[in-house]
């Protein structure tokens, strides 16, 4: 390989027809800053016009120029299309730097630094004082003017020396960063630096940048030419087969048909493309029902496309099915209620409703995640009920699963068709979970039409699961979170007169108003479980009549200020969460939250959140 750096190891020599400032010009750039910086005038030709323009920025941004606090992304994808392309330039020109005080460093589009090749002890251990370090994110809106990130705001190449930096720990480097661009779409995707000491710096710096963006593109061109032919392939196959809307998804592709312009608003594109871009990356070929913004619902055939490593696009073929029941449906209760009843309108809980609904009528398995008592059970029922009425149902729980626990459910799934929910899965032992998984796999990829429908309910987790937990799950392609009864407790106004109904067979005491914005107003910690529970105390003081707020049993008391939102009420049981792990310190709950303490204690106070390491939950 031929580089413009191998002519010699010194880089030192700044031509200034190059538009590299000399090694000399040190002074005058720190003095222009400073005035910059003291909002001071900045004297005409005493600073290049790219390095004035990202001080500006840097400006706006509110960078501090004598600190540097960066973001840290540990998680940062080390295995994407860029690395791939780059991995090998990089390692091949490592070794022609390693006798150079040179760091060669790769980053994605967000400025997140990706890898970091340094040959040089002190300047490796300097670069590490100042966070230009893998997971640390160099982008101009938090460290100022320097290579990396001026590179990706102008989206050209950038060469930053000494004081032109913005931050001053920076004064003792060099770099120089250019744009890496996929070759078909455009994108940018990241940006390769070279980083070293200023008085080592020189215009071969930036020039050798490019040498490496360019082989990088190459290898792009290389890598993503095979994967895009074949995504185009079967995407030119399906449009030929298909008479309705058609996608192609690929790494950095995006196709559609003139049928899915015409068919589908722009608002249905987002959570078709969301759906199916998941739905493709695991390999999956059953059909999705999506519910669209615009009122349709979208059965979505998922054929994804492979390559040598692995699945790398593929295509949807969408089929509008109808529009989707809105204003005019009925869902069951949540928790108790009976199968078919009519209670609960709630937009959580009839989403909930509607995602079960649909796994049912392509005979998906699935799982149902909630809380106890929130209604996992009868969300599976109802679907049942609305649609297979005269089939089989067969409950049981595994919560109290004996010894043949499992040799039940194999004799049920021998039966044909029907439905078999499974709850409380996670309560089984480790062993048991083995032999299930293994019962489940001969029926799990089955097209018998007459395969039973299976259903799971598992408890909400932080948690990984448990590997053999983890196996067992891996047989459903889907999970619905059943929402707690604080996200949609405006159902709370339906639920408690059919509740009632139920315990009195008909003859059912009536609440007042100001009874009903008490139980409207509490939290719920125990779901519709605890509200039917409060009702029952209630039904057993008074059996007719009107139920007043001195009717009302102590647990039910304790109340929010006011009716809090979805959002608001899942912000605040994060807020519950985190004093809880924190052991109740405000000020390490406002750390894990990214929230400043005056923001946490306002809150705390608006929500009425009192968490002590007893309770659980806030009411």
């Amino acid at each position: 390989m031929s580089t413009p750096m191998e002519s010699g190891p010194s880089m030192a020599g700044a031509d200034p027809e190059a538009g590299v400032p000399p090694a000399g010009a040190g002074p005058p750039v720190a003095e222009a800053r400073a005035a910059f910086l003291d909002d001071e005038p900045v004297p005409s030709g005493a600073v290049r016009a790219p390095i004035l323009a990202s001080w500006t920025r840097s400006r706006l941004w509110r960078v501090r120029p004598e600190h540097i606090d960066l973001p840290f992304e540990p998680g940062a994808d080390g295995d994407t299309i860029l690395t791939r392309a780059a991995e090998p330039v990089l390692r091949e020109i490592v070794d022609l730097f390693a006798t150079e005080p040179v760091s060669v460093i790769l980053c994605d589009s967000d400025g997140v630094v990706l890898s970091r090749r340094t040959g040089d002890s002190g300047l490796e251990h300097h670069l590490d004082r100042v966070w230009l370090a893998p997971g640390f994110s160099y982008a101009e809106q938090f460290v100022g003017t320097n290579g990396i990130g001026t590179a990706l705001e102008a989206r050209s190449p950038a060469q930053v020396f000494g004081h032109e930096h913005y931050a001053q720990l920076l004064d003792g480097l060099a770099c120089a960063g250019a744009p890496i661009r996929h070759p078909v779409t455009g994108k940018v995707l990241g940006v390769v630096d070279l980083t070293c000491w200023q008085q080592d710096a020189g215009p071969l710096l930036v020039a050798t940048a490019g040498t490496l963006t360019r082989r990088i593109e190459g290898m792009l061109l290389e890598q993503s030419a095979e994967s895009e032919l074949a995504v185009l392939s079967d995407y030119l196959l399906a449009c030929r087969r298909s008479t309705g809307p058609v996608f192609a998804i690929g790494d950095d592709l995006l196709m559609m048909n003139d049928r899915a312009r015409e068919l589908l608003d722009p608002a249905d594109h987002l959570p078709l493309l969301a759906e199916g871009r998941e739905a493709l990356a695991a390999g999956r070929r059953s059909p999705l029902m999506i519910d669209l913004p615009g009122g349709r619902t979208a059965r979505v055939q998922c054929r994804p496309t492979f390559g040598r490593r692995g699945v790398v696009g593929g295509v949807l073929d969408v089929q509008l099915i109808g529009a989707t029941p809105v204003a005019g449906r009925q869902f069951p209760a949540p928790g108790r209620g009976a199968p078919g009843v009519s209670v609960g309108s709630g937009a959580a809980w009839t989403k909930c409703c509607r995602a079960v609904d649909r796994n049912l009528q392509v005979r998906e398995w699935l799982v149902l995640e909630g809380e106890p008592g929130s209604g996992r059970e009868t969300a599976a029922r109802a679907a049942h009920e609305a649609r297979t009425p005269a089939a089989r149902l067969r409950v049981m729980s595994a919560a109290t699963a004996g010894p043949d626990w499992v040799d039940e459910v194999a004799d049920e799934l021998g039966c044909d068709g029907g439905s078999l929910v499974l709850t409380d899965i996670d309560a089984l032992p480790a062993p048991a979970m083995v032999a299930l998984a293994d019962v489940l796999e001969p029926y799990r990829e089955s097209t018998d039409a007459e395969r039973p429908w299976v259903v799971l309910t598992v408890r909400p987790s932080t948690e990984e699961p448990a590997p053999e937990l983890a196996a067992l799950l891996s047989s459903f392609p889907r999970t619905v979170v059943v929402p707690p009864l604080r996200h949609h407790v405006e159902d709370v106004a339906e639920l408690v007169p059919h509740l009632l109904g139920r315990l009195t067979h008909g003859s059912a005491p009536t609440l007042s108003p100001e009874s009903l914005r008490v139980l409207t107003h509490n939290r719920w910690p125990g779901n519709v479980d605890q509200l039917v529970d409060v009702l029952r105390k209630i039904v057993a003081r008074r059996r007719a009549g009107v139920v007043e707020v001195a009717d009302l049993p102590p647990e039910c008391r304790s109340t929010t200020r006011r009716v809090l939102t979805p959002l608001e009420s899942m912000e605040c049981d994060a807020i519950v969460e985190a004093l809880l792990d924190s052991g109740g310190s405000k000020v390490e709950a406002a750390r894990r939250l990214a929230m400043s303490r005056a923001t946490i204690y306002r809150k705390i106070r608006e929500y009425g959140i009192s968490v002590t390491p007893e309770v659980a939950m806030s009411r």
